[in-house]
């Protein structure tokens, strides 16, 4: 137990450190940074089993009160847009990964599950299976969610774009009985999905039990603050946990590449996201949130947090994993037949 509370020691004092230098999303920024720092530095670090799922249900639920029926209606209004989005991620994750291939000396299979921003563990799974290299998947995955998780919040706030969004949560007072209910039926779902097999399965789980009872107009209980800062902070832990010092220091020229490659991803969804915040008549900001390639869970947080666009980012962000997870094995597997079509 001791790497696990030298652990949370760690990432609560850099929590603490960012929110009193009024930092963006202090409470998983800060602890992701400690984490990461304290890994490299060699540490006896470890951060909770069960940590990041349990940061996923607690976020899913509060993100799940923002679906009212008429924020519903709203968001399948858009259901292009989130279509697009989730189609523009596969075609950057497709071009990501032939840029490492080429500039890392990649296999085609490991650069490409690299590269898929669809979740690190599923994308682990899955480049295990059909012959990539882990250790570099886990690593690519790792610090594409950490750059665009460190960049997005930091750029929004620099700008000035926080604050904007009208929409707010269904459930306003924390209720301790609701509050262990809709958690307690969260966890429940989650589990379930977990063991079919579903990928994000904490996240998405405990989401959908919250937005079938917002649509349906039962409240529970508001998410506290205190809880979602420590949802924040578990989530953060284990991102930064990734960071081995042995694989850093082993992988300069592959760390170079990934961070050019999910650069380059940022910055051509960042465009692509303008083009459909114009035709779909919403906020850049909360497109460019929808669009981005990062985590999902990381993502929706930024989104609540800076109130920019709730629900249309948490829905894209949804369709995306759902469409990338379910679709990149069997293209990978409809790619490799053609090639040796084409070679034969």
């Amino acid at each position: 137990m001791k790497p696990v509370l030298k652990a949370l020691a760690i990432c609560a004092a850099g929590g603490v450190l960012f929110s009193a230098l009024r930092a963006p999303l202090p409470w998983m920024l800060g602890p992701l940074l400690a984490m990461a720092f304290g890994k490299f530095l060699g540490a006896d670090l470890a951060s909770p089993k069960g940590g990041r799922a349990t940061g996923q249900l607690i976020i899913g639920c509060a993100l799940g009160l923002y679906f009212t029926p008429a924020v519903a209606g709203e968001v399948a209004a858009h259901w292009y847009l989130l279509i697009a989005a989730a189609m523009l991620a596969v075609l950057l994750a497709y071009a990501s990964g032939w840029v490492l291939m080429r500039s890392a000396g990649l296999d085609a299979t490991t650069a490409l599950f690299a590269s898929v921003p669809g979740g690190a563990a599923e994308m682990t799974v899955l480049g295990e299976r059909h012959g990539a290299r882990s250790d570099r998947v886990v690593l690519a995955q790792a610090l594409r969610v950490l750059i665009v998780v460190l960049i997005v919040p930091f750029v929004f706030t620099g700008i000035g774009l926080h604050g904007a969004d009208i929409y707010r949560p269904a459930q306003f007072t924390v209720d301790a009985f609701g509050l262990v209910a809709l958690l307690c039926a969260g966890a429940l779902v989650g589990g379930v999905l977990a063991k079919l097999g579903m990928p994000n399965a904490w996240m998405l789980g405990p989401l959908g039990v919250t937005i079938a009872l917002t649509l349906g107009e039962v409240s529970l209980s508001a998410i506290p603050t205190w809880l979602s800062n420590t949802a924040q902070l578990l989530i953060g832990c284990s991102l930064g946990s990734g960071f081995e010092r042995e694989s850093l220091r082993t992988s300069p020229r592959f760390i170079g590449m990934v961070c050019l490659s999910v650069a380059l991803a940022m910055l051509g969804s960042a465009l692509c996201a303008w083009g459909l915040a114009v035709l779909g008549s919403v906020p850049v900001s909360t497109m460019v949130l929808a669009a981005a390639p990062g985590g999902m869970a990381e993502m929706c947080v930024t989104a609540n947090v800076l109130q920019l666009g709730v629900p249309l980012v948490t829905a894209a962000h949804v369709t995306r994993v759902i469409i990338l997870v379910s679709t990149t094995a069997p293209m990978f597997r409809l790619a490799k037949h053609l090639r040796r079509s084409w070679r034969a």
